[in-house]
């Protein structure tokens, strides 16, 4: 008999349902990579023998608001039921943040590249279903687990108000609280109180991963100040910046957590589709996504997660 680990995790994606397709591909590829090891002799990831997948609260914040679809109720319940396949201990569950979004709009930002739907994860304590959680795992849509998530789950950062690993762009520009540079492997996480070896003093980080403390959230007010610099300030990343403006108490996680480049190293957990500046032969934004096949075979040679996209293909049409 399969073991099904005990231990609960939250996990949050907050989007409109344009995200429908890459979270039923991150989901899925929870469910298929959630127990798989790094193993450095062979270089790559194992699933270890008869251990079933752990148990996922899943959560998806939507808005009902002007020009936004907001998640539908029949994708949630599709994809609650596929989570029940793998362990009947898991669940996902909608969350409706129109009225908490609505009371505290960014309103200097609302005309921006990014949707209201960018900022929701600014207003997790402010719905009654996080009241009682204490710890939140949030991934952007286009996140896909190629590992064991436990580590990182059970990260102590009780004096931390979040977790997260530095933007591979934004480190460059961007310093608040003169940190340390990023760890190269898990036995460096790096505490905020520690500068003896600060050089680089890097400190911003990418929010596509992110790790909350919401204890601790609750008592700095962190996301209050989040959500008041996105009302009174018009920012270029207005969620991110925001959060980096705002966290004062963080930790800088190794880049296994939050592989931004277009291939995942060997010993990568979560792999971020994010958007990558391509200079020759001309400069670019370029842009895969995790359920883009066609894409991240031709333009990333990337085949490793074609099991996943597989499955994903035969599901898709209940989305």
């Amino acid at each position: 008999m399969q073991e099904v680990y005990n231990i609960i995790m939250n996990i949050l994606y907050c989007g409109d349902q344009g995200i429908a397709r890459g979270v039923l591909v991150s989901i899925l590829s929870l469910l298929i990579n959630g127990t798989k090891k790094y193993h450095p002799h062979r270089g790559g990831m194992i699933k270890p023998t008869e251990v079933g997948p752990p148990t996922y609260n899943i959560y998806i914040m939507t808005v009902h608001y002007p020009g936004v679809k907001p998640f539908k109720p029949q994708t949630t319940a599709f994809l609650n039921s596929l989570v029940k396949k793998y362990n009947p201990r898991s669940s996902v569950q909608l969350i409706d943040a129109t009225a908490a979004f609505k009371s505290h709009p960014p309103d200097k930002n609302m005309g921006t590249y990014f949707t209201p739907c960018a900022m929701l994860r600014l207003y997790i304590n402010l719905v009654p279903e996080f009241a009682n959680i204490d710890k939140l795992l949030y991934l952007d849509y286009d996140i896909v687990c190629r590992g064991d998530i436990r580590p990182l789950y059970h990260l102590d950062i009780s004096s931390r108000e979040a977790a997260g690993v530095l933007d591979i762009y934004g480190r460059r520009w961007y310093k608040y609280h003169g940190l340390l540079k990023q760890p190269k492997d898990a036995k460096d996480w790096l505490d905020p109180q520690d500068r003896s070896r600060s050089f680089l003093k890097q400190d911003y980080m990418n929010s596509g991963v992110m790790l909350f403390n919401l204890a601790k959230c609750r008592q700095t007010k962190m996301l209050d100040k989040a959500r008041a610099l996105c009302a009174s300030k018009k920012m270029l990343l207005p969620d991110q910046g925001a959060l980096n403006r705002a966290i004062t108490h963080r930790l800088l996680l190794p880049r296994k957590f939050n592989e931004q480049e277009e291939r995942p190293r060997p010993d990568t957990i979560l792999h971020h589709f994010s958007n990558n500046f391509k200079f020759w032969p001309y400069f670019r934004v370029q842009k895969v996504k995790p359920f883009e096949t066609a894409k991240i075979h031709k333009i990333l040679h990337i085949h490793e997660y074609d099991d996943i996209l597989k499955e994903y293909q035969q599901l898709k049409g209940h989305l």
